[in-house]
């Protein structure tokens, strides 16, 4: 019996072992995880775009005391500023007491999600029904069939033939109509349902139903569209030549919502990647006077590769450290930017798949995260054999891990499924190119770029810690 005793000790002692949260959150925890997920849930029901997610964050940094950096004239440590790049992305910082040459500690999220955009000659008059339909062409990694017979809603920046911005935004405001992608009904479904499940919808058939009113002129031709061109003239001065100067996005409608009788869980679209994208830069806003510079990078286009200006390839990143040099030394030489990006530690902010109960074979369950089980640290990503991977080093971890464990911060490791079954990249091997020590960490959701994705109220506070935690560190 003393040896079995002594043996379940030393299986205490030496065992890793990972809880849920809810097993073992006090009260006063409990009461933070509320208070956090009440946040959230009313900034993810906003975000609904990159654009939207950019001014929301922008708004909370000013709450803050964040100012733009072209305001910042010195250096002075704990000062709060923030550049924003295209409206589509944003850095922020709060300087450090040490100086930045020797590094930063840099959180990096982005902000776009798979969605529909519209194509650039979108809206026509179906002959035969005598409907309104906008084509698109889809963004990121979608399910196709996820997209029909669900509300939509419409958000755009339209810039008009003289040179005027308006936006768009409509379905989100209870009064407002919602908008929807038709299927088939069951009785006439019989040779769609011999199409293999990636082909049920095609891309082609992804057509957004408008109207059905036709406009009162008779000699129109194409009476129903003509209505929409109309409508939307009368409205936001728009004609059909605009659509060719706009980036329409089409979204689910609707705000979040608690899921489950015990409401734990929530329920959002754009969760992937908006879910880091809040918890960091609230990490951010609440860093006082950190030893080293603490910086939030919130990027687009992560979801098609991160092409383009706004993307984490592009040199906003490096400008914004160039700016920060530039606060003591404005003939700083080119070596001292590359130090600083050398000697920063950064965290990529992303998300990771938490195990389905419905769907367990596609995971390795040993080296899956869980939900609920705090934030997830990924070593490594990429597919197959780690290709186009970030791998974290043994000594990124250890520090990684101790920041974590001094912080009480409950943490759990995962992979993006079984080695052979899939996988995927974040923005890390981006920050990786400029010499960094890189991984990914962030929270793990269920339905991961579904219309309607999955996460853990307490994953949203474990997240939220550890990146504090490491502004901190």
């Amino acid at each position: 019996m003393a040896k079995d005793e002594k043996g379940s000790a030393k299986e205490k002692k030496l065992s890793m072992k990972r809880r849920s949260i809810w097993e073992t959150a006090t009260k006063a925890q409990k009461g933070a995880i509320e208070s956090i997920s009440k946040d959230y849930m009313d900034f993810i029901g906003k975000a609904k775009t990159e654009r939207l997610t950019v001014r929301e964050l922008i708004s909370g940094l000013k709450k803050a005391g964040f100012k733009d950096i072209a305001q910042q004239k010195t250096w002075r440590a704990g000062a709060k500023v923030y550049m924003v790049n295209r409206d589509k992305s944003l850095a922020a910082a709060v300087l450090g007491k040490e100086p930045i040459e020797d590094g930063a500690n840099l959180i990096a999220s982005h902000g776009d999600s798979p969605r529909l955009d519209l194509k650039q000659n979108p809206l026509f008059e179906d002959a035969d029904t005598k409907l309104a339909l906008l084509k698109t062409h889809y963004y990121g990694g979608i399910r196709k069939y996820h997209w029909v017979n669900i509300p939509l809603a419409i958000h755009g920046t339209v810039v008009l033939g003289n040179g005027k911005v308006v936006e768009v935004h409509i379905g989100e405001d209870p009064a407002d109509p919602v908008f929807l992608i038709t299927d088939l009904l069951p009785h006439l479904s019989k040779k769609q349902g011999e199409r293999k499940l990636s082909e049920g919808i095609q891309g082609e058939e992804l057509q957004v139903l408008l109207a059905s009113l036709p406009f009162t002129d008779k000699k129109a031709s194409k009476k129903v569209k003509l209505w929409v061109l109309d409508h939307l003239h009368r409205k936001y001065g728009m004609v059909e030549e605009d659509f060719v100067s706009s980036e329409f996005e089409i979204t689910p409608a609707g705000p979040a919502r608690e899921v489950g009788f015990d409401r734990s869980m929530i329920g959002a679209y754009g969760q992937d990647d908006r879910i880091c994208a809040f918890t960091s830069v609230k990490a951010l806003m609440d860093t006082a006077s950190p030893r080293r510079t603490s910086i939030c990078l919130v990027m687009d286009k992560e979801e098609i590769g991160s092409e383009g200006p706004t993307s984490m390839r592009s040199r906003f990143m490096e400008e914004f450290y160039s700016r920060l040099l530039e606060l003591k030394d404005r003939d700083y030489p080119d070596r001292k930017l590359m130090e600083s990006l050398s000697r920063t530690y950064a965290i990529s902010s992303d998300v990771n798949g938490a195990v389905d109960p419905i769907f367990k074979q596609v995971h390795e369950l040993q080296n899956a995260a869980r939900l609920g089980h705090g934030i997830c640290i990924t070593k490594y990503t990429g597919s197959g054999g780690k290709y186009n991977a970030n791998d974290a080093s043994a000594e990124f971890m250890g520090l990684i891990r101790k920041v974590l464990n001094d912080a009480k911060v409950p943490w759990q490791t995962g992979e993006l499924g079984k080695v052979d079954e899939g996988g995927g990249g974040t923005i890390a091997k981006f920050l990786a190119e400029h010499n960094m020590d890189v991984v990914d960490a962030g929270p793990a959701l269920i339905s991961m770029h579904s219309p309607m994705e999955l996460s853990s109220k307490a994953d949203v506070w474990a997240t939220y810690r550890a990146y504090a935690a490491f502004f901190a560190s």
